[in-house]
């Protein structure tokens, strides 16, 4: 799902001149101090989408011509973009507030793409310095960061709006520490014709698990996860169990690789690799790297048919699906005589892995690869 940070311009990305509040000359020209700098950081190092929304009132009238606009507005486009930071589109509104015209801010007519499709809005932010930019937090059904230079930690949030404004900010600085220090979470949904998978998954969580798979043992070894990763991750499945195991087994391992690879986001700052541990008379081994590419190697045997209500051969389908689609490398072994300890050693491993290697630095903003990219 795509989060979308939502940012008015005038008072927000340049500084809106306080005799007339229009930015229709050079002389009235610059930019929120400090924006480039965290806008950028915000850009490099977290999952967002921006996009400009903007009221430019009575623009392309003789009161604000056409040509004293398009040349500023160009200047902060493609500075900005000369930063790394770009906008996936720019709305701007043209009429005036007496118009009453519904895509006019804190209107959302400008903004009905994003209610279909695969947007987050519930994770998405109207940064702006107007209680108007908060309202349009609140139709979109995202939240507000207020920014105001002169008031902003001290502004009084009126009380229809006290639900929706979650920062108040003078400084772009605020508002990179606020969103780089959320936890990391996502929500996912997987429908097809043989299986219905909802998915809730935070990474920094506190080892709460919630499953149901209708498959007992698979719901003990799924619960492993949570409880030994230290995240809280709550899976619903219903599949075609009449029919065999197998597609709830593959779809929940599909769905859950998904939901790993949203939550970690650009993965900046975090440890990357990551366990090996003892369960009685078993050895499990648990090797894991985000690196962005799928692999497995699969060194475990089982001499039973099933474990439970589990196919023992569904365990490699399950970790395949999962590194195919979080896209992670993934080296599976475990060594020992008790068939239900040794697939609940491995779980654990991989719960173990995965604390590990998904820790923040929170000293560090860089990527860990040589590359740039993972």
């Amino acid at each position: 799902m795509k989060k979308v940070l939502f940012i008015d311009r005038d008072g927000t990305l340049i500084r809106e001149p306080k005799e007339d509040y229009q930015v229709d000359q050079l002389s009235k020209f610059s930019f929120f101090p400090m924006m480039m700098t965290y806008l950028g950081k915000i850009v490099r190092e977290l999952d967002y989408r921006l996009v400009m929304v903007t009221n430019q009132d009575g623009l392309g009238t003789d009161s604000y011509p056409e040509s004293d606009f398009w040349p500023l507005q160009e200047l902060m486009v493609e500075t900005l973009a000369g930063e790394g930071i770009v906008f996936e589109e720019i709305h701007i509104d043209r009429s005036l507030e007496s118009d009453g015209s519904p895509y006019r801010k804190p209107g959302i007519g400008m903004l009905k793409k994003y209610f279909r499709g695969s947007y987050d809005l519930a994770g998405s932010y109207v940064i702006g310095d107007r209680w108007s930019d908060m309202e349009l937090a609140k139709n979109l059904g995202a939240k507000g960061i207020f920014l105001h230079e002169d008031m902003g930690r001290e502004a009084k949030v009126p009380v229809e709006l006290s639900n929706d404004v979650v920062l108040r900010a003078d400084s772009w600085k605020e508002i990179y520490d606020y969103l780089k220090d959320l936890p990391r979470q996502a929500r996912l949904l997987r429908s097809t014709y043989e299986t219905r998978i909802c998915i809730d998954l935070d990474l920094d969580g506190q080892g709460r698990g919630n499953i149901d798979t209708g498959l007992h043992f698979f719901d003990h070894m799924l619960n492993q996860i949570a409880r030994h990763g230290q995240l809280d991750l709550t899976i619903e499945a219903r599949g075609d169990l009449e029919i065999d195991e197998h597609h709830t087994i593959e779809d929940t391992g599909i769905a859950l690789g998904r939901a790993f690879r949203e939550a970690l986001g650009k993965k900046v700052g975090i440890e990357r690799y990551g366990f090996c541990l003892p369960m009685d008379d078993v050895l499990a081994q648990v090797a894991l790297d985000w690196g962005g590419r799928a692999w497995i190697e699969w060194d475990v045997h089982f001499n039973r048919e099933y474990v439970g209500d589990v196919p023992t051969e569904m365990f490699y389908h399950f970790f395949k699906s999962f590194s195919d689609h979080a896209q992670c490398n993934l080296n599976i072994k475990a060594e020992g005589e008790n068939e239900h300890h040794k697939i609940e050693g491995v779980f654990k491993a991989f719960a173990k892995a995965i604390k590990m290697s998904v820790v923040r630095d929170g000293t560090s903003d860089q990527l860990p690869s040589t590359k740039g990219v993972l």
